[in-house]
């Protein structure tokens, strides 16, 4: 099962991650980052990762990791 793990203290809420996820797991989050806008969180509640890392490679600032195949 693949899974990520965004960390809020390093999104500065460019929301590419958002566009760059095919099956749009990535959502804008309630919490606030550093820069006072909303960060992005993970939502995959049906299990539709398939772990291609698109997310990760589009973050500019590395806040994207987790497992991916």
């Amino acid at each position: 099962m693949a899974h990520i793990e965004i960390n809020s203290n390093l999104c500065k809420s460019c929301y590419l991650c958002i566009n760059a996820c095919p099956f749009g797991l990535i959502k804008k989050s309630a919490e606030t980052g550093k820069t006072g806008e909303y960060t992005v969180e993970f939502y995959d509640k049906e299990k539709k990762c398939t772990a291609c890392a698109s997310c990760a490679m589009s973050c500019p600032d590395i806040a994207i990791t987790g497992v991916f195949k």
